[in-house]
């Protein structure tokens, strides 16, 4: 009878394919099957349906076991764990053939188990993750790991996964190409057990670096970081940077950058050396990387990729300048990232001396009005401008001053932090101070001998 019963359903196999009729296994109102690619391998708590062609006693749902057997009619264990669909199905059939003559089996998977994927190297988040659904990509894992350092090399992440047979293959990604030209095959479909490695970049790019900013799969861009700034600014030290607001402009990187550093420290100091700006950085790895940056040619040239993002635990170095021209001083105050406001001294003969607080290339006539411009007593044709130097000598010159002039480097010098303006005494002044020294003991002496 049992011979007679595998035969028949041999036949019957084979006129169901050549009729089109589809088997038991994928009859209507059956469990919904799972589509997975090819290569998808067996695990713990995979739900799979047996179809045993003729023989619905020995057909059903069963689970992968936690030793990854499945538990089956009859032939009893199979082992199953890391074999794709199809070796499965082979392997049952195996078991099957001691107890049927020519099995016509069916193995369908209708429940993935949850997918497990490892990321390490430049990621904020190191460690194991869990999915509940095998439709995760790489961008999605690399998101739930808090997001790629600005030292990660994102041309040469790799992803190393297990193969039937103990084998596995590495694959290499490049999301360079999946942000610059949208090539989603760059974006993998990551399956169970995949351990993702981001390296550290040997350089760092500039191009690189703010392109991977404005990415989904970036560091996170809702948390503070802290950073140290020191050298030529106004406030060095430790600063809490925001991340910017997602906005419109798609070329504003959302975490924050060396531009935001520098204005949060209150901005550069006139002797700033803007051209070999440096940050400092601590890889993964626990290694040192220097990054130059010129912000000369982010003034000069809207060179968006100087303003480098920059990352917790970043040091911000500004050195001194040597030397810089008055036109470049000049340019230099009026950046956004340079202070807002400046502090000069203007004494002698205004109405109120002292030390004023300024715009960065206020005029010197400015000045001179903002402190009350000139008194009754003063040399209006002149002054003494007084400015100390990067290399910390003083210049002394003295200015042709004509209050209805325009800005000029001659007669009208924009101001630097910390100069001091000096407006002297006219000639009369001088000289009734003169005699009023003289005239003043010699009155007492008068007074003396007449007693008036």
């Amino acid at each position: 009878m049992k011979h007679y019963r595998a035969n028949a359903a041999g036949l019957l196999t084979g006129l169901l394919i050549a009729l089109g009729i589809a088997p038991l296994g994928s009859m209507p109102g059956q469990a919904q099957v799972t589509s997975v690619d090819e290569g998808y391998l067996l695990g713990v708590g995979d739900r799979l349906r047996l179809d045993v062609f003729n023989v619905p006693e020995y057909s059903g749902e069963f689970q992968v076991l936690a030793d990854g057997t499945l538990n089956l009619p009859i032939v009893g264990s199979v082992s199953v764990q890391g074999m794709t669909l199809t070796q499965a199905s082979e392997a049952v059939s195996q078991r099957y053939i001691e107890v049927i003559r020519r099995p016509y089996v069916t193995l369908s998977l209708l429940e993935t188990r949850p997918m497990t994927v490892a990321v390490a190297g430049e990621i904020h988040r190191p460690g194991s993750y869990r999915f509940e659904t095998q439709s995760t990509n790489l961008s999605d894992a690399l998101q739930q790991a808090g997001g790629i350092t600005q030292s990660a090399n994102i041309r040469q992440i790799q992803i190393r996964r297990q193969r039937p047979a103990q084998q596995v293959d590495v694959l290499t990604v490049d999301l360079r190409q999946l942000v610059q030209t949208g090539d989603l095959a760059q974006d993998v479909l990551l399956r169970d057990g995949d351990r993702i490695f981001i390296p550290t970049a040997s350089t760092i790019s500039l191009e690189d670096a703010r392109l991977l900013a404005n990415t989904p799969f970036a560091s996170n861009a809702t948390t503070p970081i802290q950073v140290a700034i020191v050298g030529e600014v106004n406030r060095p030290g430790p600063h809490t940077l925001t991340p910017n607001a997602a906005g419109d402009d798609q070329s504003q990187p959302r975490i924050p950058t060396l531009t935001q550093a520098i204005q949060e420290a209150g901005g550069i100091t006139q002797d700033a050396n803007i051209r070999n700006i440096e940050v400092q950085r601590t890889t993964a790895n626990g290694e040192q990387q220097a990054i130059a940056v010129d912000f000369w040619a982010l003034l000069q040239q809207g060179d968006l990729r100087q303003d480098l993002p920059l990352q917790a635990g970043d040091t911000v170095m500004i050195p001194t300048a040597i030397a810089l021209t008055p036109s470049e001083l000049t340019e230099l105050a009026a950046a956004s990232f340079s202070a807002d406001e400046m502090t000069v001294n203007v004494v002698g003969e205004v109405v109120r001396p002292g030390t004023i607080t300024v715009e960065p290339n206020t005029p010197l006539n400015q000045a001179i009005l903002a402190a009350g411009g000139f008194t009754t007593r003063a040399r209006r044709g002149e002054v003494e401008l007084i400015q100390l130097n990067p290399n910390g000598t003083v210049t002394r010159r003295d200015v042709d001053v004509d209050l209805s002039n325009n800005a000029n480097l001659d007669s009208n010098p924009p101001l630097r932090p910390g100069d001091t303006v000096i407006v002297g005494r006219s000639g009369i002044a001088a000289f009734n101070d003169t005699l009023n020294s003289i005239a003043t003991p010699l009155g007492v002496i008068l007074r003396l001998f007449t007693g008036f």
